[in-house]
């Protein structure tokens, strides 16, 4: 997510290496691992696990947003909520992607 990327540019220096460094990593990660699990689809397990990996980095992404918001290292609330609506928001599609795909997966074994 490329908003979450630029906040971190504004941040605190001393947050740079720290809290920045790990909201930029787990963003990043949910995007990748939604990549990769599509390279994986014709193994719906591993699709599955994928999509998995990219909900938990979305919340770490969640997380570290909030810690940033509550420590004061992002000042700036209109910016805090709309990062946290949209993450939120990936959040709620990813996991109704992955019932889907767990549907899709059950009925495939019948």
């Amino acid at each position: 997510m490329t908003e979450v990327h630029n906040m971190t540019l504004n941040l605190p220096k001393f947050e740079m290496c720290e809290e920045g460094s790990q909201i930029r990593r787990s963003s990043k990660s949910t995007k990748s691992n939604i990549v990769e699990g599509y390279g994986r689809r014709i193994y719906k397990n591993e699709y599955i696990r994928y999509i998995i990996f990219a909900l938990a980095s979305n919340n770490e992404t969640l997380d570290h947003l909030e810690n940033l918001f509550e420590t004061g290292s992002l000042a700036d609330k209109v910016l805090y909520d709309e990062l946290h609506n949209k993450i939120e928001v990936l959040g709620k599609k990813l996991n109704r992607f992955l019932q889907t795909v767990q549907i899709k997966h059950l009925s495939d074994k019948k």
